[in-house]
């Protein structure tokens, strides 16, 4: 959706609008949020991103809807996570340097991951991953994990 506030400079406000590509397309969305997954090489499968419509830093920058929202729908993104994954945990990671529009990465954390991988680790995978020093997750693996997740949150969707 094209939001009142798109800012035709961000990046994340283009995403929203459906202007670009995205791994398995919009997986969920309302009107405050939507949620997609990283792009390939894939880090890991499941490794999403959490985007709000409005063209806005961050949670101190957040409308009364959004902050009012936006711990029950993290919450329930990150459960949902866990139960389509098997994961033991998730992890929620958001800096906001990159660009002007928050985007929050929602991460499992898996049993099987090396101990290297895990907390901080994550970063370092995502970027040997990217520079191709290490090898990404098959893509049938994560558009099975995107599908799994699209399906139970049309099921269960968050608070609205």
């Amino acid at each position: 959706m094209k939001h009142p506030s798109y800012d035709a400079s961000c990046g994340i406000c283009h995403s929203n609008a459906g202007e670009e590509e995205s791994a398995g397309g919009v997986i969920f969305e309302n009107d405050l949020w939507l949620i997609r997954h990283t792009g390939a090489p894939f880090p890991l499968a499941g490794w999403l991103l959490l985007q709000p419509q409005r063209h806005v830093q961050g949670p101190a920058r957040f409308n009364d809807a959004e902050a009012t929202n936006f711990g029950p729908a993290l919450r329930h993104f990150m459960r949902t996570l866990e139960e389509v994954t098997g994961a033991e945990r998730s992890y929620v990671v958001a800096y906001g340097e990159s660009v002007p529009h928050m985007h929050a990465h929602i991460i499992p954390r898996y049993a099987d991951l090396p101990a290297p991988d895990v907390a901080w680790g994550l970063a370092d995978r995502f970027r040997a991953i990217g520079d191709g020093t290490r090898e990404g997750i098959p893509e049938a693996e994560v558009m099975a994990t995107i599908e799994a997740y699209r399906a139970a949150l049309a099921a269960n969707p968050p608070p609205s």
